[in-house]
């Protein structure tokens, strides 16, 4: 599932091509993807003009001039992928449609913005701009980890009394927005805290200082375009690398990279998650 840096790394790329553009038209090639499409979704996407492109979460959120927000999920497999009717102008020639090409946007300067998604558990929604943060899919969220109401001081109210393990509690939606199984695996390595501990029992000096590794990880991962691990392609179709990077996530039985540490990294389950650390430096 593509977490925070994969959400951000499309939404990016779209941004030169389809912000401030207006769609000459709308093809929806099925009746639904996860759930159904709403009523008359390419009807009411043709002839809108994005006004803005910006990201709550795990989604994308297209502001319309008709004041309407198109909701855009990726989903496991979902990808946006922008191509052109001339070769080189924006990322690659336009391609022949394929097979799960579900929604499809042809602006009037000539990009063709294609959402694939094989799986078909992605999601597309429209609702008015003005109660998108009311919407059943974004109402209970928490803070953006990368934007001002995300701090020290909130997080640790936030995790007070919390018996369940850290791990656990910072997957939670409701405790911040965006952060996936993967982001936090690395998180708590570089902090050096053992998923195992329960939320409760950290110290408010050592949840302080998840805030600017959350923050970090986060930032190394958007720059390097995220961790392609399955399915996650930039709009460009190229891969993210962050994968290359990884400290703990999916490195069961390397040895572990942190100063002075002689551990091997481990895997955990964790309701129902695998969970990757070091029991000798993360603690």
């Amino acid at each position: 599932m593509p977490e925070l840096p994969e959400v951000e790394t499309v939404r990016r790329g779209l941004v030169p091509v389809l912000e401030g553009a207006r769609i000459a038209r709308a093809d929806v090639n099925r009746p639904d993807l996860r759930w159904p499409f709403p009523d008359r979704m390419a009807e009411r996407l043709t002839g809108a003009r994005v006004d803005r492109l910006r990201r709550r979460s795990k989604y994308i959120l297209a502001d319309l001039d008709t004041g309407e927000t198109l909701l855009i999920h990726l989903g496991m497999s979902g990808r946006m992928l922008i191509e052109s009717a001339a070769p080189g102008v924006f990322h690659h020639a336009k391609l022949p449609q394929a097979k799960h090409d579900h929604v499809v946007l042809q602006t009037e300067n000539g990009a063709r913005i294609v959402f694939n998604d094989p799986r078909r558990f992605g999601a597309m929604d429209l609702a008015p701009t003005d109660h998108i943060d009311a919407h059943k899919l974004l109402a209970k969220l928490g803070p953006e980890p990368l934007g001002n109401s995300f701090d020290g001081f909130s997080l640790t109210t936030a995790l007070e009394g919390k018996a369940t393990p850290i791990k656990t509690a910072l997957l939670d939606q409701r405790i911040v927005a965006g952060l996936g199984n993967i982001y936090v695996c690395e998180v708590l390595h570089r902090a050096r805290i053992s998923p195992r501990r329960k939320a409760r029992n950290l110290s408010a000096k050592r949840i302080h200082s998840l805030v600017p590794i959350i923050r970090d990880v986060l930032t190394d991962a958007i720059e390097a375009g995220g961790s392609s691990l399955r399915d996650h392609r930039q709009t460009n179709g190229e891969l993210g690398y962050f994968q290359h990077t990884f400290r703990a996530y999916d490195r069961e039985g390397a040895a572990c990279t942190s100063d002075g540490c002689t551990g091997t990294i481990r895997r955990i389950v964790q309701s129902g998650r695998s969970s990757f650390y070091c029991p000798t430096c993360q603690r």
